[in-house]
């Protein structure tokens, strides 16, 4: 017998760990979860080879000790798919068994001590904490504009660009960037690494609302501890694009509006847009913005919202994928939107803050 133990302890730390492991993989053992129980003590841990999550669950029987890896998947559907009630686990002969009332599962099992761990970075560039809720808030607001599978490796992850006391993550696909920050409680040397793709979305879904999380950066590592989880991830290795060039300097246009109302006629407008380019155009004029979009067959649809606005006249066209993107993601009232002229970058912040900053090009209608 390897332990007896209520069918949710063992189902949350297989939740935890399982997002990393490929469906797809080059070895076998990476399809499995390492567990490993020592004392009172039960540790899972996951890994891809560029990614690895650690997570400990505390239990109230003292272990013998032991090292199994088993098919985290099929363990966690097993796990999903049994009421919460007690487990017992037995290993033998390359086999686990785990048993529940009248059912009973044999799992296939390999040598722990074939199974590749990440190797912890000796090297320490810098280390700096922040609540979870703040680190989650900012990675919900830039994941969404970084690019999907670009020949530009580096724009497929997300920018952590440190210096004195403030953190940016910044996002770009090359035709939108997306820049979030926060204040740390003390000042740092500049320090920038681009984290994959898949370590963000882990982070987004495994980040919680309460406590802190240690943030620390090594040469080739970045490593993220917070609650009972220990997520490490390697770095990319390339060159970020400089966002500060990005952002427009000067605008001369510039209202809020309600993100609500922008979105929703956004969303209608959009019906009709050509289902390729899905362009929209956008017409300022002296208190109105006009919203239009046009398909091949000659359809249009064309929405008007009044806005406290008083500058010059514009028409302006962009991808209106771009634009509710960054609206369905912001949870305030009101958006502030500056423009500068037709083939310009248009930017949309949050009114009264400078924590946030959205910029999208301009595309030809």
């Amino acid at each position: 017998m390897l332990f007896n133990v209520q069918r949710d302890t063992l189902l949350k730390p297989l939740q935890t760990v399982t997002g990393i492991v490929e469906k797809r993989h080059t070895l076998p053992i990476l399809a499995n979860v390492l567990i490993e129980g020592s004392g009172n003590r039960l540790n899972f841990i996951a890994t891809d080879l560029e990614i690895q999550i650690h997570t400990t669950v505390e239990l109230e029987q003292s272990l013998d000790d032991f090292q199994l890896t088993v098919a985290a998947r099929k363990l966690l559907d097993i796990c999903r798919a049994l009421p919460d009630v007690p487990l017992s686990l037995e290993s033998s002969d390359s086999r686990l068994s785990l048993k529940s009332g009248k059912s009973k599962f044999a799992l296939q099992t390999l040598p722990a001590a074939d199974f590749p761990q990440l190797a912890q970075s000796s090297e320490s560039k810098c280390s700096f904490s922040l609540p979870q809720a703040i680190l989650k808030e900012r990675i919900s607001l830039v994941q969404f504009a970084m690019a999907q599978q670009d020949i530009r490796y580096y724009l497929n992850g997300l920018l952590l660009s440190l210096e004195g006391n403030v953190l940016n993550l910044v996002a770009t696909d090359g035709h939108r960037l997306s820049l979030a920050s926060t204040m740390l409680a003390q000042n740092y040397d500049k320090t920038e690494v681009i984290l994959p793709r898949k370590t963000v979305q882990e982070l987004a879904k495994l980040l919680g609302d309460q406590g802190d999380v240690k943030v620390d950066i090594g040469a080739n590592q970045v490593r993220f501890e917070f609650g009972n989880i220990v997520l490490s991830s390697k770095i990319v290795d390339g060159k970020f694009p400089d966002y500060n060039r990005v952002i427009p300097a000067r605008q001369d246009k510039f209202f809020n509006i309600s993100r609500t109302s922008l979105q929703q006629a956004l969303q209608r407008a959009a019906i009709l847009s050509n289902e390729k380019f899905k362009g929209v155009r956008l017409v300022l004029t002296t208190n109105s913005l006009g919203i239009i979009c046009n398909n091949n067959e000659q359809e249009e649809a064309h929405e008007e919202l009044e806005i406290p606005y008083s500058g010059g006249p514009l028409d302006i066209g962009f991808n209106v994928s771009y634009l509710l993107d960054v609206l369905a993601n912001l949870s305030v009232d009101e958006v502030a939107c500056s423009f500068g002229d037709a083939s310009s970058s248009a930017m949309i912040m949050v009114p009264g803050q400078d924590d946030f900053k959205y910029v999208v090009m301009p595309m030809r209608i």
